[in-house]
C-alpha cells in the first residue's frame, strides 16, 4: 500500500497555512515529528532541501512528519510576524498533527530559522515534545535564555562549515545547556550541507531514536 501523503490547508494564527503531512514509507507511525523551515524572508519554505532531507530521514526512522508554510510564504496567508509570529504557526501546525495522531509521542525539528521556532515552543514548561532537533543553528541571533533551562533532549546537527553557526560558537553555546544535549556535526562545504547532504540525512536516520512507545 503506497504511504500517505496529504496537501493540506490548516487553520492558522492570521489565516490558513498550507502544509504536507506524510507518513513513513513502510508500516504504521510510531512518533509524529512537526518540521520548521528556514526564514520566509530569505526565501525559506518547506520544500527546502535541508528540510526536505530531514523529513526523509525522520520518515525512514518510523515518525509521521509535518510540514508547513509559515504565514506568508508560497498559499500560507499573512505575512511575516517577525518570529514570534512564526511561533504561532508552528503551535497550530502542532496542534493539528497532535489532533490527527493523538496516540502518538511528539518531537519538534527545525532547519536554521525554524531551529530556534522549534526551540522556542519546544522549551516551553508546558511542552511534552519528547525531543528538539536543531539542524543548522544560527548562533549570530540573540540567545533564546529558554533554552538555557530547558530540560528537554536537545539534538543539533550542524555543518562543520556552517557561515551562520561556526563551530567555535555553537560548541561553546551547546556545552552551557543542561542535560540531555547531543551535537553532531556533518563535514559540509556550507550552511545547507553542500556536497554532504546524504551524510547529513543518514545521521539523521542513525540518531533520532529507537521509537517512544510509551
Amino acid at each position: 500500500m503506497a504511504r500517505k501523503i496529504e496537501s493540506l490547508m490548516l487553520e492558522g494564527p492570521v489565516g490558513r497555512l498550507e502544509a504536507l503531512l506524510e507518513e513513513p514509507e513502510h508500516g504504521e507511525p510510531v512518533h509524529a515529528v512537526l518540521v520548521c523551515h528556514p526564514h520566509p524572508q530569505h526565501g525559506g519554505t518547506m520544500h527546502n532541501k535541508v528540510v526536505y532531507r530531514l523529513a526523509r530521514g525522520l520518515r525512514q526512522t518510523g515518525a509521521v512528519v509535518l510540514r508547513f508554510n509559515y504565514r506568508g510564504v508560497n498559499l500560507s496567508e499573512g505575512e511575516y510576524g517577525d518570529f514570534a509570529g512564526e511561533v504561532e504557526d508552528a503551535r497550530a501546525a502542532l496542534a493539528f498533527l497532535r489532533s490527527r495522531y493523538p496516540q502518538l509521542s511528539y518531537s519538534l525539528a527545525g532547519f536554521s530559522f525554524g531551529s530556534r521556532v522549534i526551540l522556542r515552543l519546544g522549551c516551553e514548561p508546558e511542552s511534552e515534545a519528547k525531543r528538539l532537533i536543531a539542524v543548522g543553528y544560527p548562533t549570530r541571533w540573540p540567545d533564546l535564555e529558554e533554552v538555557k533551562v530547558c530540560k528537554k533532549e536537545k539534538i543539533f546537527i550542524q555543518s562543520t562549515h556552517d557561515e551562520f553557526g561556526p563551530k567555535e560558537q555553537l560548541t561553546a553555546m551547546v556545552a552551557e545547556l543542561p542535560e540531555p544535549v547531543s551535537l553532531y556535526w556533518v563535514e559540509a562545504k556550507d550552511h545547507f550541507f553542500a556536497g554532504a547532504l546524504d551524510d547529513y540525512e543518514h545521521l539523521v536516520q542513525e540518531l533520532i531514536w529507537e521509537p517512544a512507545h510509551e
